[in-house]
């Protein structure tokens, strides 16, 4: 936890890291020394003051003043921007960071983050402070109304720097006049006041602004360079990633002078740069054309190039010529089996070529297309012995990342087809997310994401219900097992969501057939269940099935049905939570006696229970005496295998049968392979608590499912951990042969 912290308190850094502050230049920091802004001008060896308003002396004056979200706060911004003026000294700058009443997030539905409420900064807070007696808790501005204020306050110099996904967040700046050119939508991971109450998918609105010219207009929040005199900062765009902890925390920084520059935010990020120079000397060895830099001290310098990346080149390509997009993918994976020795050959097996060193971005966001050739930057990371598929697999994902619109032209799946990666295709998807969730520090952040970023499934159920009158929602999205009984289920679609449903809800619930709009996929089966054409519903009777929409682009199949006269349907939610067929026992009076209730009425836990002992046999009866059913889920010999690199001791049937045979356990369940997490298993239960291992206790992916838990109702336990015995000592004494 303490290091969770530490990489929360390093991220809102990103706005200022990035500023030439004059060396032993004296600076106001409005606020307290505490605050991560401070922290970063105090890295800075600057001589620093920090104040909050009501303490700040007005007998001295400095090189610059930074006011972070303060002057919000204020009622009177006006007189107070006035008066920190003055505390400025002639050639001074202010840095003022402010958030936008008309930054997209808000129009996407978050909550304003002074009035807690949807829409009110929208509004210009026309029912938010209406009344005398409503409590001024601070508003947010719009650029306007920011120009007017800074002129009124005397500044006759200023620039704008939007901020991206926000000021606590601020991966992304640009300065007024520069415009992306390149898809946002993969760069950006939007943060919110109130996650819980949005809509809209922020990041595909992106380039519809920049296209329309607003996209500096409706940025979340604006850092704003002020001075009377002095020179303005020749920034144009700053990318920071300073959540990656001290040794991966760089800085990008676009000058106006054509000068790229990459800094490490920490001494500890020196040796990330010189690594990505010896990489674009070693890609440029084999034939691969860089942007080639120099490094100086702790700063990386690299040429401005003005030219669109590979990602939109591919994309451009694609919206107009298929054939030409296939020989661009083509040669790009050609470019990626160039880039390094081959150490192994691919045999045909599926699992590709091995590479001596595999460049994990070399994908088209990190290229440019200059003179016909793919032109490679920010080349970071590089793992030895690589698999070339691994590669691959990124040049393909990253590409349709936040663009799956682009599955109508051609599928993800067409591509992993034509370069062999569907054989193994589970491996090298669970290879890029465990690299990608390491850098990025997904577990240690896991927390801090629950609280600001969004779950996409709440989003769909936010926007289905804003659709539909409160009638049509029950039917389609809330009571989809309505009529059921009695009549043939049968599922349309056949992807993800028809795989989710099968796994979770398939036992309770036969399946009669599953149908696809897709020729290609009749005939093939999933779980047993053969794969037809939607034609089939015109020889049953319309009083005998039930249909579920098992796709997440449910609209033209819910016309679909329409026209064929169909009316019994409903659209299952992958993110939601249907009751299940099975219920808890319930013990009768004279069972109870006159024990006392139980705290839970159902438990859940989770587990291997590989070589069964007796630490697993005190969680079962300590979680019974907190419950009155109790429900224990076992991960299959595949998740066991996948989870933890190899298969257990015990096979699953007989590991199941243990735990189903153990007096404390009413109902043992396989937990299903790809659907195996807390979440998963409180949609499938609804149980009131689940009970773990105390081992797990400050792990934050843990306690970030702990919040969700305690957001629907539920909770968790930790038990304590058996010191004496676990299955890891049992099966380090086999090992031995000790035992």
């Amino acid at each position: 936890m303490k290091q969770a912290e530490e990489l929360v308190k390093e991220i809102p850094k990103g706005l200022l890291s990035w500023y030439d502050f004059k060396p032993g230049s004296t600076i106001l920091y409005v606020g307290e020394k505490e605050d991560a802004y401070a922290g970063v001008l105090a890295e800075k060896q600057l001589n620093l003051t920090c104040a909050p308003l009501s303490q700040i002396s007005k007998k001295d004056a400095f090189d610059y003043i930074v006011c972070i979200e303060t002057l919000e706060l204020e009622e009177k911004p006006e007189a107070v921007l006035s008066d920190l003026k003055s505390l400025l000294k002639e050639s001074g700058h202010m840095l003022l960071g402010m958030n936008n009443r008309f930054g997209i997030r808000y129009f996407c539905g978050d909550k304003d983050k002074y009035t807690k409420r949807n829409f009110d900064g929208l509004e210009n807070y026309c029912r938010a402070y209406q009344a005398e007696a409503d409590h001024f808790n601070g508003r947010c501005y719009n650029k306007a109304e920011l120009r007017e204020m800074l002129q009124g306050a005397g500044f006759e110099t200023f620039q704008f720097f939007s901020v991206f996904s926000d000021l606590a967040n601020p991966s992304l700046i640009f300065a007024e006049d520069y415009l992306p050119n390149e898809d946002m939508a993969g760069r950006i991971f939007p943060t919110y006041n109130d996650p819980k109450t949005v809509f809209l998918e922020e990041e595909k609105l992106y380039q519809g602004l920049i296209e329309n010219g607003m996209f500096h207009r409706m940025a979340n929040a604006y850092l704003i360079d002020c001075t009377n005199t002095g020179e303005l900062c020749d920034v144009q765009h700053v990318t920071a990633s300073t959540e990656r902890g001290r040794e991966d925390a760089l800085l990008t920084v676009i000058h106006r002078s054509g000068i790229v520059e990459k800094k490490a935010v920490y001494p500890e990020g020196r040796k990330r740069l010189a690594r990505l120079m010896e990489h674009s000397k070693d890609l440029k060895v084999h034939g691969l054309s860089v942007v080639e830099g120099e490094l100086t001290g702790d700063t990386y310098k690299m040429p401005f190039v003005k030219a669109e990346t590979g990602q939109m080149y591919l994309k451009r390509l694609l919206l107009t010529d298929k054939e030409q997009f296939l020989a661009a993918m083509d040669h790009f994976r050609d470019l990626i089996l160039q880039s390094s020795e081959i150490i192994k050959e691919d045999m045909g097996d599926g699992n590709g070529a091995v590479l001596k060193k595999g460049y994990f971005d070399l994908v088209p966001l990190n290229s440019f297309f200059v003179d016909g050739e793919f032109t490679f930057f920010d080349q970071e990371f590089c793992e030895e012995n690589y698999p070339a598929n691994n590669l691959i697999l990124r040049m393909v994902t990253t590409f349709y990342f936040h663009n799956m619109e682009l599955q109508k032209f051609i599928s993800r799946e067409e591509l992993f087809e034509r370069y062999g990666l569907t054989p193994n295709l589970k491996q090298w998807q669970k290879n890029e997310y465990d690299f990608l969730a390491d850098l990025r520090k997904e577990k240690e952040l896991s927390i801090y994401h629950e609280q600001c970023r969004r779950d996409d499934y709440v989003l769909y159920e936010n926007r289905q219900r804003l659709n539909y009158t409160q009638t049509d929602y029950n039917r389609l999205f809330v009571d989809i097992f309505q009529n059921v009984e009695g009549r043939r289920l049968i599922l349309f679609g056949s992807g993800k969501f028809t795989e989710r449903f099968l796994a979770l809800y398939g036992k309770d619930y036969p399946v009669y057939a599953i149908i696809d709009n897709n020729k290609a996929r009749w005939g093939q089966e999933m779980e047993g269940i053969t794969i037809q054409s939607p034609e089939i519903l015109k020889e049953l009777p319309g009083n005998e099935t039930k249909v579920l929409i098992c796709i997440k682009n449910y609209l033209s199949v819910m016309k679909q049905l329409d026209d064929m006269g169909v009316k019994e349907y409903s659209i299952y939610d992958a993110g939601k939570s249907y009751p299940k067929k099975r219920k808890p026992i319930v013990q009768t009076k004279e069972e109870v006696g006159d024990t006392e209730p139980k705290k839970y009425h159902v438990g859940y836990v989770a587990g291997v229970f590989d070589l069964f002992h007796i630490g697993h046999l005190n969680m079962f009866r300590r979680a019974k005496e907190q419950c009155d059913y109790l429900i224990v889920g076992v991960v299959s010999d595949e998740g066991v295998e996948r989870n933890k690199g190899k298969r257990p001791f015990i096979p699953f049937e007989e590991r199941i049968e243990m735990v189903s045979a153990c007096r404390y356990v009413d109902e043992a369940v396989e937990i299903p392979f790809d659907f195996g997490g807390t979440r998963d298993a409180y949609r499938l239960y609804q149980f009131d608590c689940q009970f773990s291992g105390s081992d797990y206790k400050e792990d934050p992916k843990w306690l970030a499912d702990k919040m969700f838990l305690e957001q629907h109702g539920a909770e968790m336990v930790f038990f304590p951990y058996t010191e004496k015995t676990s299955s890891t000592k049992i099966k380090a004494l086999i090992d031995k042969n000790l035992l």
